[in-house]
């Protein structure tokens, strides 16, 4: 699903180029949102719903006791690594942080491996040693989730600079949130990467608290698309509860570093539904503050509406996605559960010493 959406977005690059004004952001006005045609609403939608549907099942199973360690959901962010997936060709490469099933199943990562990989199996994509925080896959340019909070960051400020080195025009995509943008070792990595031009993009997924703190309590300036004003570095504040804000800004940010121009900072305004983890209870805001960003800009409902209402589609046609996405699921647990642990001579493999 998410290869047909990249390639929606690519066919469809025309119709994005038409825009609207808008004033129902998650975070005030936003304007000039452009216009899906009906293949990119469609394809987003399925994108979407397939994360909201995995993420969902992850916790079951993480209740279950089926998944251990640390397990954090993207539940409400879907619409950020979906447009921006939409807005990279091939070869362009994603890292990212510990809150990563949804940016490996945008990638096209197999659910089945995810979910293996999520209940310490053979066929995971980490052959079961990874865990939730650890998944890579060379075929599908995915250079991992990382447990350490901003490593990422250097590692794919690294990336773009083997990307500038091969001169193969790739764009590495390097995912962090607010609390990882306060780490010092962000800055070096914007430092070089203006220095050096090299092709990086660098989208901070503002969910609003870096595990139970806000960022206004964190952060002294909270408007991260200015973090790299002192070198340089161009930076926008987008919608990240919309998939057509975030895929526009990812065409623009794209082409700024894959032209040789340097990096591109992306705050992404969201928000997560769930606690920072599994094990956090999120008592550090209200329910009624969540029930309004689930009612009011959630990102899969904003497209549902637009299916049933720009493209007359009928709710037994979006019942039948979602039996489909449902079905992917259900297959990727019932593999998860039933497919075998790693022999124990797996734990001397893999090993750099």
């Amino acid at each position: 699903m998410a290869v047909a959406a990249r390639k929606a977005g690519r066919a469809g690059a025309g119709s994005a180029n038409k825009t609207t004004s808008t004033k129902g952001s998650a975070r005030g006005a936003v304007p000039n949102i452009p216009q899906f045609d009906k293949s990119q609403d469609l394809s987003s939608y399925e994108d979407m719903l397939l994360i909201r549907r995995f993420e969902e099942k992850s916790g079951q199973m993480y209740g279950m006791g089926l998944i251990g360690g640390f397990c954090h959901l993207y539940i409400g962010q879907e619409a950020v690594v979906v447009g921006m997936q939409m807005a990279t060709k091939e070869g362009d490469q994603v890292i990212t942080g510990y809150r990563d099933h949804g940016h490996m199943l945008a990638c096209g990562m197999d659910a089945k491996g995810v979910m293996a990989e999520l209940t310490g199996r053979r066929g995971g994509l980490s052959k079961g040693k990874g865990g939730s925080m650890h998944m890579f896959s060379k075929e599908k340019h995915f250079y991992g989730g990382h447990g350490i909070v901003g490593a990422q960051v250097s590692l794919g400020t690294g990336i773009a600079f083997a990307n500038r080195y091969r001169e193969n025009g790739n764009v590495c995509l390097t995912y962090f949130g607010d609390g990882a943008a306060n780490q010092g070792q962000v800055y070096e990595s914007f430092n070089m990467a203006q220095l050096w031009k090299l092709p990086v993009v660098y989208v901070i997924e503002n969910n609003r608290y870096a595990m139970g703190t806000a960022v206004t309590r964190a952060s002294a300036q909270t408007d991260f698309s200015k973090r790299g004003v002192s070198f340089g570095i161009p930076g926008e504040q987008v919608d990240g509860m919309d998939v057509r804000a975030v895929y526009a800004a990812g065409q623009r940010a794209i082409e700024h570093a894959r032209s040789g121009k340097g990096p591109y900072i992306l705050e992404m305004q969201t928000y997560r539904y769930r606690g920072h983890s599994m094990s956090d209870p999120a008592k550090y805001r209200t329910k009624d503050e969540v029930t309004r960003m689930r009612e009011e800009h959630d990102p899969i409902e904003q497209v549902r509406r637009r299916l049933l209402e720009s493209w007359k589609l009928s709710e037994d046609e979006l019942k039948a996605i979602d039996s489909k996405v449902r079905e992917i699921v259900n297959e990727a647990a019932e593999f998860a559960t039933h497919d075998p642990e790693p022999d124990p001579s797996e734990l001397y493999t893999d090993i750099l010493l």
